[in-house]
C-alpha cells in the first residue's frame, strides 16, 4: 500500500510543447465504486469543456484536462493525486468527493504542491476536520452545517408550528459527531432556532435496528426527525417506523439525497419519499456559466440529452469547479506557479453555475459558502420524483416550485 507523501514537496515543472507552458488540470473523479454516482456529473462536465479548451487557455499556454479514477477509496485518491501531479504534472486538482476520501485529496495535493479546489463536502468538517489546521494551496466552495440546520429549521416549523421537538437519528461516525458539534455544528444552530434536540444514540453503520430511537422519539413527543443517513438506512428507518406504530410528521435528511428516491421502505413508499432535504442546484436556480453564459435549465437539459437520465443536483458544482479552475489560470501572475494559483484563488470573488463564489470574505480561510434551499422529494403525476423546491432559504432570486407535504 502506499502510504502517500509524508513532506510537503513543489509539484514539477509543466510540459513545454512548440515553447509554450501546458497547463494541466487535473480531476479526481470517483468512475468506479459507492461514490460513482458524484463522478458521473463530473465526467459530463469534463466532457463538455475538453473541446473549449484552446478558447479558455491563458495567453502563451496550453491547456489540458486529465481525469483519474480514485476508486471511491482514500488510496486510490492518493494514488491518483499522485499520478496527476508528479506524472501530468497538473497545476490544480478538482474533485467532488466523500467524508474519507475528500481530506486525502487536499492533503496530497498540499503535500505534493498543487492547488486543490473541492467541494460536496460542509465546509467546517473540511477545515476543522484537520485540526483547524488549514492548507495553504486547498480551496473549497460548500455550504456550512449551520445552514443546513437553518434549512431545516424552516421547513420544521412549516411542518410543526407548535411542534419544536425534534428526533436526530445521527451515527457514531464523522456525519453524526459533526452534527452534534458544539461550536461548529448542525446542533447548536437548531437549538437557536427554539428546537429541542432528542439524540439517544449514534448508531452504527450499516444499521440493523432503530428500536432504541424509535421509543425515544414517540416518548419524547417528537413529531419531527432529522437525519444525515444513508438512503437503506433511512430506508430501514421508515420500514421500522411503520412497524413500530410511529409516524413523524417530516424527516429532513442532509445526506444521500441528490438523488432521485430508489430503495423502497416496508410500507410501499419509496425511503426518500417527501423526505425534506437541502438543495443548492436546480434547473431553476436563476445561475448561469462565467465562461459561456449557460444557464442552469440549459445545463440540466445538455445533461439528460447527452445521458438520457435527469439532471442531478451535484451537476452545478461539479461544472462549477472548472469554472474556478479556468478563472484562477487566467487571473493568476504566473498561471505555471501554483503558488500564484492559490493567490489568485485567495482573490476570487465569481458568478458561477453554483451560484457566487466568494473567497474573499468567506467564513475561513480558503473557503467560499455556497446558498442553500430547502426541498423535498415529492411524487409527480406519472409517478417519478421530483426534488421540489419548497423555501428559497438563502438563494436570491429563488422561488419555491411546491407547497410542503406532511404526513
Amino acid at each position: 500500500m502506499d502510504a502517500g507523501p509524508t513532506a510537503r514537496s513543489e509539484a514539477p515543472l509543466p510540459r513545454i510543447e512548440a515553447g509554450r507552458p501546458v497547463l494541466t488540470i487535473g480531476v479526481v473523479v470517483a468512475r468506479s465504486g459507492r461514490l460513482s454516482s458524484l463522478g458521473d456529473p463530473l465526467d459530463f462536465a469534463l466532457a463538455e469543456l475538453t473541446p473549449h479548451l484552446r478558447r479558455l487557455a491563458p495567453r502563451g499556454t496550453r491547456l489540458r484536462i486529465v481525469g483519474r479514477d480514485s476508486k471511491s477509496t482514500a488510496d486510490g485518491a492518493r494514488q491518483a493525486v499522485t499520478e496527476l501531479v508528479r506524472d501530468e504534472r497538473a497545476r490544480i486538482v478538482l474533485t467532488l468527493a466523500g467524508t474519507r476520501v475528500l481530506p486525502v485529496v487536499a492533503d496530497t495535493c498540499d503535500s505534493l504542491g498543487s492547488v486543490c479546489v473541492s467541494s460536496t463536502f460542509p465546509w467546517q468538517v473540511h477545515y476543522y476536520g484537520r485540526g483547524d489546521r488549514p492548507l495553504k494551496r486547498a480551496f473549497h466552495f460548500c455550504w456550512g452545517l449551520d445552514d443546513i440546520a437553518e434549512v431545516f429549521a424552516d421547513l420544521w416549523e412549516r411542518a410543526a408550528p407548535d411542534g419544536p421537538t425534534v428526533g436526530c437519528l445521527w451515527n457514531d461516525g464523522p456525519q453524526g459527531n459533526w452534527s452534534r458539534h458544539h461550536v461548529h455544528g448542525f446542533a447548536p444552530v437548531a437549538r437557536g432556532r427554539g428546537h429541542r434536540l432528542v439524540d439517544p444514540t449514534g448508531y452504527h453503520e450499516p444499521a440493523t435496528d432503530f428500536a432504541t430511537h424509535l421509543r425515544a422519539f414517540r416518548d419524547s413527543g417528537a413529531e419531527l426527525v432529522t437525519s444525515a443517513a444513508t438512503t437503506r438506512d433511512l430506508t430501514l428507518f421508515r420500514s421500522r417506523a411503520i412497524e413500530f406504530g410511529w409516524h413523524p410528521r417530516l424527516i429532513t435528511c442532509s445526506r444521500w439525497l441528490a438523488y432521485p428516491p430508489t430503495a423502497t421502505c416496508s410500507g410501499g413508499e419509496a425511503g426518500q419519499d417527501n423526505v425534506g432535504t437541502l438543495v443548492y442546484w436546480t434547473p431553476v436556480h436563476p445561475y448561469r456559466s462565467s465562461l459561456d453564459g449557460t444557464t442552469a435549465a440549459e445545463l440540466a437539459d445538455a445533461y439528460a440529452q447527452r445521458t438520457g437520465r435527469p439532471w442531478l443536483q451535484p451537476l452545478g458544482l461539479a461544472y462549477a469547479l472548472f469554472e474556478v479552475a479556468f478563472h484562477a489560470l487566467r487571473a493568476a501572475d504566473d498561471p505555471t506557479d501554483p503558488d500564484a494559483i492559490a493567490n489568485a484563488l485567495h482573490r476570487t470573488d465569481i458568478r458561477t453555475m453554483a451560484g457566487r463564489l466568494d473567497w474573499t470574505s468567506g467564513p475561513v480561510p480558503g473557503v467560499a459558502v455556497v446558498p442553500l434551499a430547502g426541498g423535498q422529494w415529492q411524487v409527480t403525476a406519472g409517478h417519478a420524483y421530483d426534488l421540489a423546491v419548497i423555501t428559497p432559504g438563502s438563494v436570491e432570486g429563488l422561488r419555491p416550485t411546491a407547497d410542503l407535504v406532511v404526513c
